[in-house]
């Protein structure tokens, strides 16, 4: 929560406390149940960037992966071109030292026992991806919650120091749609994450 925000919080629910307005009070409790929302979803929102950050991190290792096999495919598949030209092809050795590379070499290119052929690698990093790009979506949720909450709380302060009642209205209206977003980015709402997207 910024620092501004927690201030005028503060002021504004200590003012409460010592009101005798009962207006006062209720707009001092509406302030601290929008706080209570706004610090869970900055905290889920939090977990979901780390869990983005780090899937980001497992993609990149397994790209890195597909492409040091390729590489190695690639490196193989030229020797095994050379061999061919510079070596007489029916001689058993040579036939024997080809089969053994392509072998490798289509190993390389998919190996389900491992799931560490490149098959299987980019299946397995575009799987990792969708997943990251999953929970940044949850994220920026969760930063459009903490903002429409953020908001409320505002407007909420305004009431108090200004005893315009419809700004209260207001705030409520901004945190019940804070918190549906909220709600919505937890259980991963599909309708809301088109929305927001």
């Amino acid at each position: 929560m910024s620092d501004a925000i927690e201030e005028v919080t503060h002021e504004a629910t200590h003012e409460a406390a010592h009101s005798n307005n009962r207006n006062s009070k209720l707009i001092g409790l509406l302030i601290s149940v929008l706080a209570l929302f706004l610090a869970v979803s900055e905290m889920l929102g939090k977990s979901a960037q780390t869990h983005a950050l780090g899937l980001t991190i497992e993609a990149s290792d397994t790209w890195n992966f597909f492409q040091a096999k390729t590489i190695r495919q690639t490196v193989l598949r030229t020797n095994i071109e050379g061999l061919k030209v510079q070596a007489d092809a029916g001689k058993p050795e040579v036939e024997k030292q080809l089969s053994t590379w392509q072998a490798t070499v289509d190993r390389w290119e998919s190996e389900p026992s491992t799931n560490e052929g490149r098959k299987e690698l980019m299946k397995k990093a575009k799987d990792i991806e969708a997943k990251r790009d999953g929970f940044l979506e949850q994220y920026h949720a969760y930063e459009f919650a903490s903002l429409l909450i953020q908001l409320g709380i505002v407007l909420s302060s305004v009431t108090l120091l200004t005893s315009v009642m419809w700004f209260s209205a207001g705030s409520i209206g901004l945190g019940l749609g804070g918190l549906a977003v909220l709600v919505g980015a937890y259980t991963k709402a599909h309708f809301l994450m088109a929305l927001l997207h």
